[in-house]
């Protein structure tokens, strides 16, 4: 096993119909925006905006647009609009692609 693939062992990635899926753990109101590592088999992220009126959303979607390089129109919540624990999709992004674009945000 290559040190990029043991890296991302516990992050969940999944490729569906010309998308990527994964699960992300949102900080919402933290000091600053970025992203913050893994936990469990989730991208764990921290978003200065509040948890409301989807604000936090909009920023996680900002966020992940920026680091994966992609437009925010890319990006779907599919799950957890309401939850800190959300599932994304990403149209027009393979798996192999979202771990090279976030290999330099983790340990």
């Amino acid at each position: 096993m290559t040190p990029m693939a043991a890296m991302f062992m516990s992050l969940s990635v999944q490729e569906y119909n010309g998308q990527v899926r994964f699960a992300v753990k949102v900080v919402p109101g933290a000091s600053r925006t970025r992203v913050m590592g893994l936990l469990g088999d989730a991208l764990k992220v921290g978003v200065a905006a509040a948890a409301e009126k989807g604000k936090a959303n909009k920023a996680v979607i900002q966020l992940l647009a920026e680091v994966l390089d992609v437009s925010p129109k890319a990006i779907t919540i599919i799950s957890g609009m309401k939850n800190p624990h959300k599932h994304i999709a990403i149209n027009g992004l393979s798996a192999e692609r979202l771990r090279e674009k976030l290999a330099s945000y983790l340990p």
